[in-house]
């Protein structure tokens, strides 16, 4: 697929690896779709860019009625869609133990829910373009992480979504790609819920040695021209999937011990 003149929605538009899509897409001269809960950041962002056909939609994604609002406003402008990125997210840090319970609904609202709803509406169009659904997903989709349940839960649930998605269109021309980043430069952790629901605030993690959201964004524009099925980034998310694979137990307590040593982990 050349992305050229093609109608892409992104959503989580405004930071992070929404963004460094955005400029990435705006490069490959797609036409754009930007869907976010901060329409001045998302508005911000469309007038950054030159020579790009760009829409804003201001959105919750956990809101069904937002994901909708999103697809119809496309159609009324594009008439059709060829591409669906379901990037917006959101993490959280805190073990199952302590956690409120609401801190999950909220982050499988946002993040699967939000693939859900998103999904839902486009197919119709996206089966008549013969186009692609993708899923930011997560290395944490593939493999549990100690202090995540929500997230990991929430990344399980998209990759099995899609896979189900993937199978049920095999003979309709529908592309289906999961993306799974491992961490990356991003305001996600930033954002993270802890236990009580409360924003955590600063990063937990040295942001310096991750992968930065530009090279993510290149990834993932090269898997959908591609058609791939799956893209599994960094070095250390691709042995912590080969080495479940294979070692289960020893991964296990690899993966506790590297989660443990976060500063202020929750796992002791």
């Amino acid at each position: 697929m050349n992305l050229e003149n093609k109608v892409v929605i992104i959503t989580g538009a405004s930071s992070g690896i929404g963004k460094a899509l955005t400029y990435e897409l705006a490069k490959r001269k797609a036409k754009l779709v930007l869907a976010a809960r901060r329409i001045d950041k998302l508005n911000e962002l469309a007038a950054s860019l030159v020579n790009t056909d760009i829409l804003t939609v201001e959105a919750d994604v956990s809101d069904e009625t937002d994901c909708k609002k999103i697809i119809d406003k496309t159609i009324e402008r594009f008439g059709t869609i060829d591409v669906l990125i379901n990037n917006a997210g959101i993490s959280m840090r805190a073990i199952f133990e302590e956690l409120d319970l609401n801190v999950i609904r909220q982050v499988m609202d946002i993040n699967f829910w939000g693939t859900v709803y998103c999904t839902k509406y486009a197919l119709p169009f996206l089966l008549k373009s013969k186009g692609s659904v993708v899923g930011v997903s997560s290395v944490a989709g593939f493999k549990g992480l100690p202090g995540r349940t929500g997230y990991s839960a929430s990344k399980f649930a998209i990759g099995g979504f899609l896979e189900v998605l993937r199978i049920e269109n095999l003979k309709k021309g529908l592309h289906v790609l999961l993306a799974c980043p491992g961490f990356t430069t991003s305001n996600i952790r930033n954002t993270a819920l802890a236990k009580d629901g409360s924003m955590q605030g600063e990063s937990p993690r040295d942001e310096d040695k991750m992968m930065s959201a530009e090279e993510v964004a290149r990834h993932i524009a090269n898997a959908i021209v591609k058609r791939k099925r799956s893209i599994i980034l960094t070095t250390q998310g691709k042995m912590v999937v080969l080495f479940s694979k294979f070692f289960p137990k020893w991964t296990d307590k690899m993966v506790y011990n590297h989660m443990a040593k976060e500063p202020d982990s929750p796992i002791k």
